[in-house]
């Protein structure tokens, strides 16, 4: 690459070694470089903020003084049990009622069915606050149920507490992320050879076998993949926790909103929040090893 001088003395352009036209500046690594920006304004720097208000104290100086008094206390303790506890218990409660509904509507012929999963998708958009009122109006203090059996006894019998409870939450949680588990695996009975089935149903095998034995091991890549999404949604759900009115059910993410917005305490909400991330990718590492094997095991087999 040579510099040429024009007759007046001027710097003509830059040319490539073979003469060619004038080289432009690369634009590739610009292209490149602009998600990188943006992930890195969007992502990272958000997460960056929040680990340094973590582990710094008002003067900006390291400090780990916080976390020792927050691991040492039982109530923060109890937090991550019972932040842990809800998510698995509601993420086996929808793998278990998911698969059920999806294999009836797979197998069981009845009117109205694309109906019901035209009324799926439509239902996975609603927000989750939306399907917790609904619930509250059916089993709250003053709810559908309370209000039937208050007329029925005379207004002797105490309300039925249930979605101020933690089996309320699960209750409303399994309710709202249920489907999430029974589209992935209706997708998966659509496209399985049905034949086996049938043979199967000609050699007298029952229900209960031919979903154990033939169904299940087909749906498993779809069952699980369902599974971990709502893993992940309800270890960081805040909406139906606290329009659930379960005042006694403190999670991760209604610890951090309660921290920030109502006391302040962005220190101690930033290291709930670190927790909570930790805690979720943390379990699901572990809910993908686990389903590795079990899907190297059924390919085994």
């Amino acid at each position: 690459m040579t510099l040429t001088t024009e007759p007046h003395g001027k710097v003509g352009p830059t040319t490539g070694p073979t003469g060619g036209g004038p080289r432009r500046v690369p634009t590739a690594w610009l292209v490149g470089a602009l998600p990188v920006a943006v992930m890195a304004i969007l992502v990272v720097y958000p997460v960056v903020l929040l680990i340094s208000n973590a582990v710094e104290d008002g003067s900006g100086r390291f400090s780990g003084a916080e976390w020792r008094v927050l691991f040492g206390n039982p109530v923060f303790l109890d937090t991550i049990a019972t932040t842990v506890r809800v998510a698995a218990i509601a993420t086996v409660g929808c793998i278990v009622v998911g698969t059920f509904l999806a294999i009836v509507i797979a197998y069981v012929p009845f009117r109205g069915a694309r109906v019901v999963i035209a009324a799926l998708n439509v239902y996975l958009s609603f927000p989750s606050f939306l399907i917790t009122l609904a619930l509250v109006f059916i089993w709250g203090n003053v709810g559908i149920v309370n209000g039937a059996l208050s007329t029925a006894s005379g207004g002797t019998a105490p309300p039925i507490h249930l979605l101020d409870t933690q089996w309320g939450v699960i209750l409303a949680e399994v309710t709202y992320f249920t489907p999430f588990v029974v589209r992935p695996v209706l997708s998966a009975l659509e496209v399985m050879d049905r034949s086996q089935v049938e043979v199967a149903e000609s050699l007298g095998a029952g229900p209960a076998r031919i979903v154990r034995t033939l169904i299940l091991p087909e749906i498993a890549p779809a069952l699980l993949a369902g599974g971990a999404l709502v893993l992940m949604r309800t270890m960081n759900e805040f909406g139906i926790v606290l329009f659930a009115g379960a005042k006694d059910v403190t999670t991760l993410p209604t610890l951090v909103y309660s921290q920030a917005i109502s006391r302040g305490n962005y220190q101690v909400a930033a290291i709930a929040a670190l927790v909570n991330i930790v805690l979720s990718l943390g379990l699901y590492l572990l809910y993908r090893q686990i389903t590795a094997r079990a899907l190297g095991g059924n390919r085994a087999r």
